[in-house]
């Protein structure tokens, strides 16, 4: 085996077999990884690249609020779908605008969530 095929195959693994916590928590920190390299581009913020790094991001949230589920918490899911729509509209704004300049609070609101989210799995041990 492909030592390439084989590190992918273990890292789909994890994946499929994590806890759906830890799933929500690495689709935050992909986001955030997009996010962030997005934001260090040098160049020109028209660039294809940061484009594509924005797209990537926006995809992972929008992944986020369709997963969603109401049944057990409509509150916080209503408040939860509110800050993705907030997140998306400002990451497709950025990349309609050329501009980084909605990028931090995109950024912050990620942030604050998967802190959040690492708390409730801290507190489920």
């Amino acid at each position: 085996m492909n030592p390439r095929d084989a590190a992918s195959a273990y890292r789909e693994s994890s994946i499929e077999n994590a806890p759906p916590i830890k799933v929500v928590r690495m689709l935050y920190q992909g986001a955030l990884r997009f996010l962030e390299r997005a934001e260090a581009q040098s160049v020109d913020p028209a660039s294809a690249q940061y484009l594509y790094l924005l797209a990537r991001s926006e995809a992972i949230v929008a992944e986020l609020r369709l997963a969603l589920d109401p049944k057990h918490a409509p509150q916080i899911a209503e408040n939860l779908e509110q800050l993705y729509l907030f997140c998306e509209e400002r990451l497709r704004d950025a990349g309609l605008q050329k501009s980084k300049a909605a990028l931090p609070e995109v950024r912050k609101v990620l942030t604050d969530l998967l802190d959040a989210w690492q708390r409730v799995e801290v507190s489920t041990r």
